[in-house]
């Protein structure tokens, strides 16, 4: 099949590789020229713009974006509708917010162009795992796009889920879940690297692989990291978010469902970026303040004194 293929960034260009090996004819761009050519080494042919992509295409044209959410992807949505015609498919792969697919999909249903929105997992490994697919749209429309779809997934890895925004809006759920269980394994892994028992964190995740209830992928990228450093002292405790985690709590939100453990893992992540926080401060402040209990001066490393089993001084939380 042909296919249009707009952004070749870690995950683009896997994906561009992984369809020319499955025999699909692909026509990439990239803003960046070192990702075209890297896109026309692993078989695709190579544009510079827009305009020649969609020139390079036949008509009923199906382009695929694989750009960063928000602006990047509304502006790339935006040129292809006035260039694309009428029975050609734009085909968003990355990480956008629902609402803005059942917006765009309107507009472009205006011009008789489909709007297909693929949630997209598998980051780094999908060129070697393939990509777990979740697909909204019109029924038609997808279906006849079924040979990429297959292409990028494993066997049973793709679903039509329903239509425009279903896609992301799974995609988004699937982002909220692993936000809980990464914090549920941080936690545990956290407790178990600081007990006395001197436990080899690596060699429990991979124990934990065979036969466990918590066996999951993510267990096992979690043995892979502590394998190569068992206190991954070669990293900064800074975790960053990139959004489908915030838009799955408001959803949440919008239709009263409590999501508690989304909420801690995601506050968790914003805590994790502050140095010496102010509210910690606060705590420390009127815990002196209403105990006596002695606090750090900023900027030093004098730790109070805490008694066995963390008591500490005075009665007060």
């Amino acid at each position: 099949m042909q296919l249009g293929f707009v952004g070749l960034g870690k995950m683009g260009l896997n994906m561009v590789t992984r369809l020319t090996r499955g025999g699909h004819e692909i026509v990439a761009f990239d803003r960046s020229p070192d990702a075209v050519r890297n896109a026309e080494a692993a078989g695709a042919s190579g544009v510079a713009s827009l305009e020649a992509l969609v020139a390079a295409l036949p008509p009923r044209r199906a382009v695929w974006l694989m750009v960063p959410s928000g602006a990047p992807t509304e502006s790339t949505v935006a040129a292809l509708g006035s260039l694309l015609a009428a029975g050609d498919v734009i085909i968003d792969g990355g990480n956008t917010n629902f609402h803005d697919d059942l917006r765009r999909a309107e507009a472009l249903r205006q011009k008789q162009i489909a709007y297909v929105d693929a949630g997209t997992s598998g980051g780094i490994w999908g060129l070697q795992e393939g990509y777990c697919l979740m697909v909204g749209g019109e029924t038609d429309v997808c279906r006849s796009l079924e040979p990429i779809f297959l292409t990028l997934a494993p066997p049973d890895g793709y679903l039509h889920v329903g239509g425009s925004g279903s896609g992301h809006y799974v995609k988004m759920i699937h982002n909220g879940i692993e936000y809980g269980l990464m914090q549920a394994y941080a936690e545990g892994f956290e407790l178990m690297h600081t007990s006395d028992f001197k436990i080899d964190v690596g060699r429990v995740a991979s124990l934990w692989m065979h036969g466990s209830v918590v066996r999951s992928w993510l267990l096992e990228l979690a043995g892979r990291a502590l394998a190569a450093d068992g206190d991954l002292s070669d990293l900064d405790a800074y975790v960053e978010d990139s959004g489908e985690g915030r838009w799955t709590l408001h959803e949440g939100i919008e239709r009263s469902v409590p999501l508690p453990v989304l909420t801690a893992a995601l506050f968790t992540r914003f805590r994790s970026r502050a140095d010496n926080p102010f509210g910690e401060r606060l705590l420390a402040a009127l815990r002196n303040q209403f105990g006596g209990h002695p606090v750090r001066s900023a900027g030093t490393a004098a730790a109070e004194s805490v008694e066995p089993g963390g008591r500490q001084g005075p009665a007060g939380a």
